[in-house]
């Protein structure tokens, strides 16, 4: 059990000289239950008085250190395989006991509010509390906090995953460390640090956007209207929205107010209130599910994801982690008719960002989505798509994890060939022959509806009797397209577009 935590005692000399002495505390990050990434130097910190000896121990293993002129120390641990319960023990000046830690796999569960969408509001919420009973699987939550100055603790502990504390979990979390520990049969750590709504700016430290031609405007702009925000703005709009509650809630209807300064939009906000008390911490990967709060600046997102990827990767410090993000699902109004949407040049870009790094990958889920709600409640099927890069490209299983893309056309008499790369078994129509969701457009641009035939495992024929020399073709080029084309293993087939227009 843990004895202290970030306690200051203070004395005073004879000499009626103040002096602040600091006892050993470390960080909410390192609680009981936690889990440590196996076969991996897993650091450990916290404060202590300064020039205080600190000796850390655990599996057979002794580690000793000094904290520096501002009280801070940390330390390496020898990797060790999956395995415990084990006692860690930190001491100085006082001792710090954590039971019950064990060594395996640690992932980071991270985005806005579909990797937040707790468990209990997920298909078959019952079914899944009631079954939660895996001891091996360990949950922390970071609380949602927004702050231009980094901060270094937060209130939460690592749990031990039951019915009792999986409701309110991240659901793709869950069932994503659910898989990985049915498949692996180790230990598997899950750090919940998602919020609803948030922008990929806030992910970030403000001055990478301010120092960016590309972002530097809408940085600065964020931050000035924050500036100018006071506490008596708030009050009033808070005061606001009470009256409304209390005249029955009429319509128009109103959202809580949300404060500038400490929301999750602010450029560096939730880097430095949500990320930054985690950095460091011993993982094998990060998965992600965000873009919707920045499906209006869908041009941006490319190079503002190689960012958030580049920047996590530099400060933890521990190599190009995995990254594996959840393509954007269908939304809104369902169309079968060409369409340009908003939402089609976010998952573009989201696409386009696996060829800017290595060791990245994308679940597509272009046929879970709800049109009539942002929130699809099937976190199983997204899951399940996250586990598959986890399981084949860091575990070793011989098992598909990418979906067809593009690849590359041919104009063959009035049809275009289609050639799609990361094919497992072979093109596959679901549900009815016919191909649904491609359209054709000749030299004009101008879309129509276009008839897709299967011609080879990797191959797809697209033509309109409407266009007679056709140059483009879209997949499921719109907000919430019908489409139905997979590989047979499950996978949905990417949306994509031939041309660049």
């Amino acid at each position: 059990m843990r004895t202290h935590k970030w306690k200051l005692l203070a004395s005073l000399s004879l000499l009626s000289s103040a002096s602040i002495y600091a006892e050993v505390s470390q960080p909410s990050i390192f609680s009981d239950h936690m889990v440590l990434q196996r076969e991996h130097n897993n650091p450990i910190w916290g404060q202590a008085d300064t020039g205080e000896t600190v000796t850390v121990s655990i599996n057979g293993q002794s580690h000793e250190t000094k904290a520096d002129e501002a009280g801070k120390w940390r330390l390496e641990l020898e990797p060790m395989p999956a395995g415990g319960p084990y006692e860690m023990i930190v001491s100085g000046t006082n001792t710090l006991t954590y039971t019950d830690v064990l060594v395996g796999e640690v992932w980071m569960c991270s985005g806005q509010s579909n990797m937040q969408w707790s468990v209990n509001r997920s298909n078959h919420a019952d079914l899944e509390i009631a079954s939660a009973n895996h001891p091996q699987i360990r949950l922390l939550t970071v609380p949602l906090v927004g702050r231009q100055e980094a901060q270094d603790d937060f209130e939460g502990q690592w749990e031990i995953c039951s019915p009792e504390t999986i409701e309110n979990f991240s659901a793709v979390g869950y069932f994503f460390g659910r898989r990985l520990n049915d498949t692996l049969g180790v230990p598997i750590g899950l750090i919940d640090n998602a919020w609803g709504g948030s922008s990929a700016e806030a992910w970030i430290p403000t001055e990478m956007l301010e120092s960016d031609p590309m972002f530097a405007d809408r940085a600065k702009e964020v931050q000035a209207k924050a500036a100018a925000y006071t506490d008596e703005m708030q009050n009033e709009k808070i005061a606001e929205f009470k009256a409304w509650e209390a005249a029955g809630k009429p319509e128009p209807r109103l959202r809580w107010p949300r404060d500038p300064r400490y929301d999750q939009h602010r450029p560096g906000n939730i880097y430095n209130g949500m990320l930054h008390p985690t950095i460091g911490y011993g993982m094998r990967g990060v998965i992600w599910y965000q873009g919707e709060s920045n499906a209006g600046r869908a041009d941006q997102y490319t190079e503002l994801m190689t960012k958030v990827i580049t920047n996590w990767r530099d400060v933890w410090g521990q190599g190009d982690f995995p990254f594996y993000w959840v393509q954007l699902a269908d939304f809104k109004n369902e169309t079968d008719t060409p369409q340009s949407g908003g939402w089609a040049f976010l998952r573009e870009a989201q696409t386009d960002t696996l060829e800017t790094l290595d060791n990245v990958g994308q679940a597509v889920i272009i046929d879970v989505g709800e049109g009539r709600d942002i929130h699809p409640r099937d976190k199983q099927t997204v899951a399940n798509r996250l586990a598959r890069h986890a399981l084949a490209k860091d575990y070793g299983y011989d098992m598909a994890s990418e979906s067809p893309r593009y690849s590359d056309m041919e104009v063959k008499d009035n049809a275009i060939i289609l050639t799609f790369d990361h094919i497992d078994e072979g093109l596959y129509s679901f549900d009815t022959t016919e191909v649904l969701g491609v359209t054709i457009a000749g030299e004009d641009m101008q879309f129509v509806n276009a008839k897709a035939e299967i011609i080879a495992k990797d191959q797809l024929k697209v033509w309109s009797d409407e266009i007679e020399s056709p140059v483009a073709v879209r997949y499921a080029w719109a907000d919430n397209p019908v489409v139905n084309l997979y590989d047979r293993n499950g996978l949905p087939v990417t949306p994509f577009r031939t041309d660049s227009e």
